[in-house]
């Protein structure tokens, strides 16, 4: 492991873009609106892969399925046509159907003839369940929040307990939203960046692996001090990932890229178990698809199969790291019933001497 940052571990070797987050890929930015009053703590991420319209100028995409215990929109026709043509939403279990509403007005508004003389819209929306802290029955979430979220998008993002991660949990302590980019050099002199974001609601605490140190079983005994071992949970949380590259990549190549997110997944614990909605998508941001024939598809040459391989290991990378993001940037919340997650930066302030003394 390399020296730890001075707000999170630092894991793996390879260089991150100066922002260390998925907005290093050129283009991309992230927004979130947080509803934070009581019982009510969820809200809404979206992540545009570039600036325009993307009805019109669609992005290639793929998605990778890990354990499918999840409720997302949209990710039919992305397998099928292999774009995307909205920005990703990401929100609690219950407020898909609303935030898809939010994105089909949207893409309506900006192009009126979707549905009439126009095909119509797919909304990509994906969900973590955050019903512990959240009062999920209350449906508090809105159609404004998503274009609250969607305004506010920017290169520079809060990171932890904001937008669709208020109120999401990790391996029994706050989780949320976390990013992290890599670059990769594919060969000498041609680099390109991979980051990552992750909305971050899943694990069991014995199982949590930083950087390859044991430290979920390590804070697990420091927690709990009684002499009757941890009684094994099931997983039951869920985790989204989303890849974005400026590699030129085609949606085959990009579903092969979204499946190492899940490499990095299970360096941190994770064994993607039965009760876990983990997906991952990535995308590209080298070119776009135009909606309209007339316009014609871009001439791109595509990355070499046989130089993939440093985006892979830039993917897992930046997928771990952005997971141990989502926990270090965390604070503290309390919610629904009084229920809370603890910040993992509180309950072992010493955390830099934990990771210096645990043995691999």
């Amino acid at each position: 492991m390399q020296d730890a940052s001075p707000t999170q571990p630092r894991i793996g070797v390879r260089p991150s873009g100066p922002r260390d987050a998925i907005s290093d890929v050129p283009g991309v930015t992230v927004g979130h609106y947080t509803l934070a009053d009581a019982a009510q703590q969820t809200g809404v991420t979206v992540v545009r892969p570039h600036a325009g319209d993307p009805y019109r100028d669609k992005v290639p995409a793929a998605a990778t399925i890990l354990n499918g215990f999840g409720k997302t929109t949209g990710l039919v026709q992305v397998a099928e046509l292999g774009v995307l043509e909205t920005d990703i939403a990401l929100t609690n279990t219950f407020g898909v159907g609303t935030v898809a509403n939010a994105q089909i007005r949207h893409a309506v508004a900006a192009n009126p003839e979707i549905g009439r003389g126009l095909p119509t819209v797919n909304p990509l929306v994906f969900e973590c369940n955050d019903g512990y802290l959240n009062d999920i029955q209350a449906l508090a979430v809105t159609e404004d929040h998503y274009r609250q979220a969607l305004a506010a998008a920017s290169a520079e993002f809060a990171q932890g307990a904001v937008g669709a991660g208020r109120g999401m949990s990790s391996f029994s302590m706050k989780g949320g939203i976390g990013s992290a980019s890599r670059v990769a050099e594919v060969q000498p002199g041609q680099r390109y960046t991979v980051g990552a974001l992750v909305l971050s609601n899943y694990g069991r605490l014995p199982n949590l692996t930083v950087a390859g140190r044991p430290f979920g079983r390590l804070l697990a005994e420091r927690m709990d001090r009684q002499a009757a071992p941890l009684m094994p949970e099931p997983e039951k949380g869920s985790i989204i990932l989303l890849i974005a590259t400026d590699a030129p990549l085609d949606a085959r190549q990009l579903r092969r890229l979204s499946l190492r997110a899940g490499a990095g997944l299970a360096r941190t614990g994770s064994v993607f178990g039965h009760g876990s909605g983990d997906i991952a998508l990535a995308f590209s941001t080298a070119y776009t698809v135009p909606h309209l024939a007339e316009r014609g598809m871009p001439s791109v040459p595509m990355l070499h199969e046989t130089r993939i391989d440093p985006l892979f290991e830039a993917a897992a990378e930046a997928s771990e790291q952005a997971i141990i993001a989502a926990l270090w940037h965390a604070e503290s919340v309390t919610g629904r019933d009084g229920h809370a997650r603890r910040a993992i930066r509180e309950v072992a302030p010493e955390w830099r001497r934990w990771l210096a003394d645990t043995q691999l």
